[in-house]
């Protein structure tokens, strides 16, 4: 696949940062519609404003993707108002850090993240997939993870958590896919380190990981899944620390990714975006 043109393209997370980005890009790329769910409805209006004016139709809903119940009844409104869903981005996240795990509310914070990390792109995608399976064209589907989801590190336990839940469960329902012959369908997952979208503010780079511009990040996952690339690893100094988890003891793979890496202490000042939810 060498574009979404003519494909309808769903974006959670979409009214700012990357998931604006991927609605622009199917955007430009003259896809047959453009779905956007977002939790925040004021900004998602203003989206939809900025947004619209083009031959493309852009459709916006209101959905707290941390709600099970509110994907099930938008996912169906979705289904019945505009068809099915070639293309679906799982861009919407959430990031808690700079406390150490015992210091973090479990329901503000650890449900939170599963929810809206882990748990949502599941039904999400349980939501849209049969559909693709049925469909005889492209389809690709699109995980956004995380760096942390390969890479332990202090101050933001219940996100690396999430994130390496969602790298197991995006790879096995690409193997599944694969294993029932439903070749139409490419799962694509995307593992960049911090972006500079106001998410993570406050966290820092590190000798061998910077802080990555969302332009960059988007370009790049979207044609890793036009390609149908199984992952995109952002930057690939990051597979530095998988590498080491199999060649080296845990105390010297530490002392690596602390002190050559430098990723232990890059959450220290972590402040994030305040009004960060989905």
């Amino acid at each position: 696949m060498k574009s979404v043109k003519g494909k309808t393209v769903l974006v959670t997370g979409a009214a700012m940062g990357m998931g604006r980005l991927f609605a622009e890009r199917a955007i430009a790329e003259k896809a047959a519609a453009v779905i956007l769910w977002d939790i925040n409805e004021d900004t998602l209006n203003a989206t939809l404003a900025d947004l619209s004016g083009t031959e493309v139709p852009v459709h916006g809903y209101v959905v707290n993707v941390g709600e099970p119940d509110e994907i099930e009844a938008s996912a169906q409104d979705v289904l019945q108002e505009i068809g099915p869903v070639e293309i679906l981005v799982n861009n919407a996240g959430v990031v808690r850090g700079n406390k150490y795990f015992w210091e973090s509310d479990p329901i503000t914070d650890t449900k939170l993240t599963i929810d809206v990390n882990t748990l949502a792109p599941m039904y999400v995608t349980h939501a849209f997939l049969p559909a693709m399976v049925t469909d005889a064209k492209d389809c690709r589907i699109l995980n956004l993870a995380s760096a942390a989801g390969f890479t332990p590190n202090p101050r933001m336990a219940a996100y690396a958590g999430s994130k390496w839940a969602v790298i197991g469960w995006s790879d096995s329902v690409r193997l599944e896919l694969k294993q029932a012959g439903l070749d139409h369908i490419k799962v694509t997952t995307v593992c960049p380190y911090y972006v500079n979208t106001g998410m993570f503010d406050g966290a820092k780079s590190a000798p061998l990981l910077p802080i990555l511009e969302p332009d960059d990040v988007v370009n790049g996952a979207w044609d890793a899944m036009c390609a149908g690339n199984s992952f995109l690893v952002l930057p690939r100094t990051v597979l530095l620390a998988e590498m080491l988890k199999g060649l080296v003891p845990i105390g010297v793979r530490d002392f690596i990714a602390d002190n050559v890496i430098g990723i232990y202490h890059t959450m220290d000042d972590f402040k994030g975006r305040s009004d960060q939810k989905s």
